[in-house]
C-alpha cells in the first residue's frame, strides 16, 4: 500500500510539472506574439510592468517573478518559506516599478538601463505618430482654409513642409479660393535689372505690407531685355524684347535679335510656361489687357475689318472713322445713333457663329477670359511700328488688328479702361481701340496736359477712371531757367467731356527719364531709378486714388538698386500683383 501511495504521488507530480511545462511554453508563445506585435500590445505590458525581452513567468499577485513563481508553480515547499520571510521583512518594488510585493529580477541599477535600451524607440516612435495623427487626421478642407490664409511668403514655406502641402497650396481650387479672399495683399515685381553689364534674368519682388524685398531667380529671362510686362489674375506675361547676338547676355544693340515668344510666370507656383508668339517680332510693345465676356469673337470683329485698314501709302491720310471723334466719340448714349448710321461698319454678330476653340493650357479651366493687346514698338530693324495684334486666352493665338494712321506718331503709353484700349503718341495725340468692336476712334479732348518734350507722358486706369502723368514746368514759359521747378503731376480724363483736370502732384523731382506708372484697383504705383554719385537710387511711391486728396506717399526705403547698373533705369519695367 505504501508503495502504491509513493507511486501514485510521483505520478502526480509528474503530470503538474508536465502542466507547468505547457504553461510555460504558452506564456513563452504569447511573449513572443506581442514582441511581434507590439503596437498592439505594448501599452498593456507598459502597464502591468513587463518588459517583452524579460520572459517571466505570472503568478497569482502579478509582476516579474522569475525565480520565485517557478519555484512555487514546481511545488517546491521550502519556497513558501523563504516567500513569507521576505514578504514579511522587506517590500521590493518591479521593474517598472507598479507591484510593491514582488521581487526585483535585476541589481541595482541595471533595471534602468534595460528599461531605457529597450523602450528608447517604442517612446520615440508613440512620439512621432502622437504628432503625425494631428497631421495625418487633420481633414483637407480645413487645412486648406488655413492654409489660405497665410500671406504668400508663408505659404511658400508651407510647400516645404510636407508633399501633401505642396499639394494643397497649388490646385486650381486652392489657387481660386486665395484669389477671391480677403487675405491678397499687393505685390511689386521688377523686371528687366542689369547687373555688371549683363541681364541677370532676377525678378526682385517686393511685398508692400511687410516693406521686405525678396529675389527670384528667372533664367528663362537671361539675356533678354527690353521686353514689356503685363498681369492678369495670378500671373505675368512678358512679351517680346531683343537680346544680342554677339555678346550674349550684355545689353549690347548693336547686333541683336528682336523676339516674338511670350512667357507667362505664376508667381504663387513659380512656373514658367509658353504662351503662343508674336506674328511680328517687337520690343518695347505697348500692352494693354482686359477681361472679355464667355462669347466675345476675335475673329468676326477684327478679321473682318482688314479690308477697312488705315492706307499706309497716304501719308496723312486717315480714314473717315478717324476724321469724325464726334460720331465715334465715348459718351455711351451716342452709340445708338452711330449703329444706325453706320450698319455696314459693323456686321451683325448673329450671321456669324462663333466656334469655341480647345484651350492649349490646361491651367485655363476655371479662370476667366482675357485678351492681350501689343501696339507698336520697334522691330527687327529697330524701326518703329504702327502695327497691333491682340492674343486670346481662349484659343492661345494671336490676330492682327487695326493699324494706327501713319500722322498718329509713335506710341508710347497705353492702358485698357471700360473695354477701351487707349493709346497716346509723343504727338499728344490719343485714340482709343474698341476692344468689342474691333477698331480704332480717334478721340479729341481739351488742350492736352503741358508737358516737357524730353518726358513721354504715362497712361494708367483706376476703377474706371483714366489718369496721365506728364512732367511741366511749375514757372516761367517752358524754359529752363533760374526760378522754373519740373514736378510730375497726376491728370484725370472726364470720359464724358473729354476734358482734363489736374487731382495730384507728384512729391519727388522727375529725375528719371523712363518711369514706370502701375494702377492695380484703387492703387497707382510708381517707380523711378537714376544715377546720382555713382550709385543707382529707386524710389517707389503710391497714390490711392479712393482718397479724396490724392496724396502720394513713399512705400519702401530699403534701395534694392544700390548694385545694379545705370542701365537698368532704361531697361527696367514692373508689374502689380495681389496675392
Amino acid at each position: 500500500m505504501y508503495a502504491e501511495s509513493v507511486s501514485e504521488e510521483a505520478l502526480r507530480q509528474d503530470f503538474e510539472t508536465l502542466t507547468v511545462s505547457k504553461r510555460l511554453v504558452r506564456s513563452v508563445s504569447q511573449k513572443l506574439r506581442k514582441k511581434n506585435h507590439r503596437g498592439e500590445g505594448g501599452e498593456e505590458d507598459k502597464v502591468r510592468g513587463v518588459s517583452l525581452k524579460c520572459l517571466t513567468l505570472y503568478g497569482r499577485g502579478g509582476g516579474c517573478k522569475v525565480g520565485a513563481d517557478t519555484g512555487e508553480e514546481l511545488g517546491d515547499p521550502s519556497y513558501r518559506r523563504r516567500s513569507s520571510a521576505s514578504e514579511e521583512g522587506k517590500v521590493y518594488k518591479s521593474i517598472c516599478g507598479i507591484e510593491d510585493n514582488n521581487f526585483d529580477c535585476f541589481s541595482y541599477g541595471v533595471r534602468e538601463k534595460f528599461w531605457k535600451k529597450n523602450n528608447r524607440k517604442d517612446l520615440d516612435l508613440e512620439e512621432s505618430v502622437r504628432n503625425s495623427r494631428m497631421h495625418i487626421f487633420l481633414p483637407d478642407d480645413i487645412l486648406e482654409m488655413c492654409l489660405v490664409r497665410l500671406p504668400l511668403t508663408s505659404v511658400m514655406n508651407a510647400r516645404l513642409v510636407c508633399k501633401k502641402w505642396r499639394h494643397l497650396t497649388t490646385t486650381p481650387r486652392f489657387l481660386q479660393m486665395r484669389r477671391e479672399g480677403s487675405c491678397q495683399k499687393p505685390w511689386l515685381f521688377i523686371f528687366g535689372a542689369v547687373k555688371d553689364g549683363y541681364c541677370s534674368g532676377e525678378i526682385h519682388a517686393l511685398d508692400v505690407s511687410q516693406d521686405q524685398w525678396h529675389r527670384i531667380s528667372a533664367d528663362i529671362l537671361r539675356g533678354r531685355f527690353m521686353f514689356s510686362v503685363a498681369s492678369m489674375q495670378d500671373d505675368i506675361y512678358i512679351v517680346g524684347g531683343c537680346s544680342s547676338l554677339t555678346n550674349f547676355g550684355r545689353v549690347d544693340r548693336s547686333s541683336f535679335k528682336t523676339h516674338k515668344g511670350v512667357l507667362v510666370f505664376s508667381p504663387l507656383t513659380k512656373s514658367w510656361r509658353k504662351a503662343s508668339s508674336m506674328k511680328f517680332a517687337r520690343s518695347m510693345p505697348i500692352l494693354g489687357i482686359s477681361e472679355v465676356c464667355s462669347d466675345f469673337s476675335v475673329i468676326q470683329s477684327h478679321q473682318n475689318r482688314h479690308d477697312r485698314q488705315f492706307p499706309r501709302s497716304r501719308v496723312g491720310g486717315v480714314s473717315d472713322v478717324y476724321e469724325d471723334p464726334h460720331r465715334l466719340s465715348l459718351r455711351r448714349q451716342c452709340r445708338n445713333a452711330f449703329d444706325e448710321n453706320e450698319p455696314s461698319l459693323l456686321p451683325n454678330r448673329r450671321s456669324y457663329k462663333f466656334i469655341r476653340q480647345r484651350s492649349e493650357q490646361a491651367n485655363m479651366k476655371g479662370c476667366k477670359r482675357f485678351v492681350l493687346i501689343a501696339v507698336g514698338g520697334l522691330g527687327s530693324w529697330d524701326e518703329p511700328l504702327n502695327s497691333g495684334e491682340i492674343y486670346d486666352s481662349l484659343s492661345n493665338k494671336w490676330t492682327e488688328i487695326q493699324k494706327l494712321p501713319i500722322d498718329f506718331g509713335v506710341v508710347c503709353a497705353g492702358v485698357v479702361c471700360n473695354g477701351m484700349f487707349y493709346v497716346c503718341s509723343e504727338n499728344d495725340k490719343l485714340a482709343g481701340y474698341d476692344i468689342e468692336r474691333g477698331f480704332w476712334i480717334g478721340i479729341q479732348t481739351s488742350a492736352f496736359p503741358p508737358h516737357v518734350h524730353e518726358y513721354y507722358p504715362k497712361l494708367v486706369s483706376c476703377n474706371g477712371h483714366l489718369f496721365l502723368l506728364s512732367v511741366s514746368w511749375c514757372e516761367g514759359d517752358g524754359q529752363i531757367g533760374r526760378r522754373n521747378k519740373a514736378v510730375r503731376k497726376l491728370w484725370e480724363l472726364d470720359l464724358m467731356y473729354l476734358t482734363w483736370t489736374e487731382v495730384s502732384v507728384h512729391p519727388d523731382a522727375p529725375m528719371d527719364w523712363n518711369p514706370v506708372f502701375v494702377a492695380d484697383r484703387n492703387l497707382i504705383f510708381g517707380v523711378e531709378m537714376f544715377k546720382i554719385f555713382g550709385q543707382v537710387l529707386d524710389f517707389f511711391t503710391v497714390c490711392d486714388v479712393s482718397d479724396v486728396e490724392m496724396n502720394w506717399s513713399h512705400i519702401s526705403r530699403n534701395h534694392m538698386a544700390h548694385e545694379l547698373d545705370a542701365s537698368s533705369c532704361m531697361t527696367k519695367t514692373m508689374a502689380v500683383l495681389h496675392l
